[in-house]
């Protein structure tokens, strides 16, 4: 059975993977590696449980320290089958100092000691943001050409891994990923449509409903992730990206649903005037939602919750996220058993978090 080391490992992907890898009975040793304690996570009852199965260790680690990375690699029973690296800053609208030191930095040291310890397989999980926002269906031999400055740190770690001579490098795309513990993928958007069930208004947003938000459920990403710990070539890049071919306008007939809200677009002329000056206009978006979304939490009780209506200025351009992810199908048999998202698999999402006490349970 493998031996897996995952970089980290507490985050919204990785959290779910250990569940994934320790309820198919994968894996003889789980190794996970972050910053940031299980005990302050926000893990759910079933995530908790999976933590604390006997071939699960946590340890809590520097991914910027050459020395703690070593400690992070060591293993006094022969080593790893394979390293995944979901670590890095995950927040937009950072400054390239920090994406240069929580990004590339961290990317490059953790393959460095891949390299030196003879890892078998290497797998990075990088961002389909990475490719030129177009009508055009991106696949992975597609125009690069980021459009935040996240995704920007992500292609230079990229390349920067590929320098190193991994020639077991694999490397991960995917689009927005959404489902159980998502704080930045969907998330903004559902808890904004709580916000307007409280202020009774109709929710807008910039430009038209046909703009792509194309995603990936995060169970078809852990999925997808183990296939390739087994089957997966080193120098081979894969999206990953369901059938739903998400668009705004696919998301908000869904929290419609959920919630019982009016939803629209402003339009392309008036969101292009308001581009004119985007930054002032997020800044105001972002001031009402926040506040309303305060209140909200006050009103039900909930004092402290890492979750939040805030959106960065660089999500708020006409910037089309259209992926292709058919390449790890066709070639490695993957089935994404999540094609679609559903009111049902957004419910899920949501009481994630309500069960926590983070999300106001608008149901009572």
């Amino acid at each position: 059975m493998s031996r897996i080391l995952i970089l980290g490992g507490t985050g919204f992907i990785g959290r779910n993977l250990v569940k994934y890898l320790v309820d198919k009975n994968c894996c003889s040793k789980i190794k996970v590696i972050d910053k940031q304690s299980p005990a302050i996570a926000y893990f759910s009852e079933e995530i908790t449980k999976a933590f604390e199965n006997e071939i699960v260790e946590f340890k809590q680690g520097n991914l910027n320290s050459v020395t703690s990375i070593e400690k992070c690699y060591d293993d006094p029973d022969g080593g790893w089958d394979c390293v995944i690296n979901l670590a890095g800053e995950t927040k937009y609208g950072q400054t390239t100092e920090v994406y240069q030191e929580k990004i590339i930095s961290v990317s490059i040291k953790c393959a460095e000691e891949a390299v030196k310890r003879k890892v078998p397989k290497y797998i990075e999980v990088s961002t389909a943001q990475v490719y030129k926002a177009d009508k055009k269906i991106s696949n992975e031999e597609g125009t690069l050409n980021p459009w935040t400055r996240l995704a920007t740190a992500k292609l230079e770690a990229e390349e920067k891994l590929k320098e190193l001579g991994l020639q077991n490098l694999i490397i991960v795309r995917p689009p927005v990923v959404y489902g159980p513990g998502d704080i930045s993928g969907i998330s903004p958007r559902i808890i904004t449509a709580a916000v307007y069930k409280k202020l009774d208004e109709k929710m807008k947003f910039l430009w038209n409903g046909s703009l792509r938000l194309n995603s990936v459920h995060v169970y078809d990403v852990c999925s997808a992730l183990w296939l390739l710990v087994q089957k997966g070539e080193g120098g081979n890049t894969y999206n990953l990206c369901d059938k739903n071919d998400t668009t705004q306008s696919s998301i908000n007939v869904l929290l419609e649903e959920i919630f019982g809200i009016k939803t629209g677009f402003i339009g392309k002329v008036v969101s292009n005037l308001a581009k004119i000056n985007m930054k002032s206009a997020t800044e105001d978006v972002n001031e009402k939602h926040l506040d309303s979304w305060a209140s909200l939490c006050k009103d039900h009780g909930i004092r402290s919750t890492p979750l939040t209506t805030y959106l960065d200025q660089e999500l708020l351009y006409n910037t089309p996220l259209y992926i292709d992810g058919s390449k790890i199908e066709k070639e490695l048999g993957f089935e994404y058993k999540y094609p679609k998202m559903t009111k049902k698999l957004l419910e899920e999402q949501i009481n994630y978090f309500t069960k926590l006490g983070l999300f106001p349970n608008l149901w009572k």
